[in-house]
């Protein structure tokens, strides 16, 4: 029966990397006062009627850590790239000088990285939250792989791999957070 140890070990473990990475993507989208291209990812734009990412119209590059570039392919996109950025409430403002749009990203203030802050802290808790559905979940197969013949000392022994296993999980989103907190509140 240790199969089911091994299976619910597993799906536990793909669980938590999903919350992880998901942890990671959040984090990306939190800007810490320092100009970088994934700033712009959640934008879309309305090319031709679609709404689409501004990676498939434009290249977006930094120049410093102050300074995005967005050089559309076609320059009949600066107006609506202009747009989508402004609309996608980032606090940028673009400025158009006929062949490319040029951000300047503002210095964060105290209150603004305090918030951020907090915003990462958020975003932590929610990953926190699906590790340890992942655990609930993991332990319910063992709880009913129990019911199928799964010894009791079976299953408080997977229990206890998938609480160690839930343990480090959640201590690799406190590295996570520490270090992003630690970006943020760098000036």
């Amino acid at each position: 029966m240790h199969e089911a140890i091994e299976m619910a070990h597993e799906e536990a473990k793909d669980q938590m990397e999903k919350a992880l990475e998901r942890l990671a993507g959040e984090l990306r989208k939190i800007r810490a006062g320092k100009a970088h291209p994934s700033m712009l990812e959640g934008v879309r734009i309305d090319y031709y009627g679609t709404l689409t990412p501004i990676s498939q119209v434009a290249n977006v590059n930094t120049t410093d850590a102050r300074t995005i570039v967005v050089q559309p392919w076609e320059k009949v996109m600066l107006d609506p790239i202009s747009m989508g950025i402004i609309n996608a409430n980032l606090g940028l403002n673009p400025m158009n000088n006929g062949e490319v749009l040029i951000i300047n990203v503002p210095p964060l203030t105290e209150e603004r990285r305090k918030e951020l802050s907090k915003r990462a802290r958020g975003e932590g808790e929610s990953a926190r939250v699906s590790i340890r559905n992942a655990r609930k979940d993991a332990n319910d197969l063992l709880k009913s792989a129990k019911e199928d013949g799964l010894s009791e000392d079976m299953q408080k022994t997977g229990e206890s791999q998938i609480q160690s296993l839930t343990n480090k999980y959640v201590a690799k989103v406190e590295e996570m957070l520490d270090a992003k907190e630690a970006d943020i509140m760098t000036i």
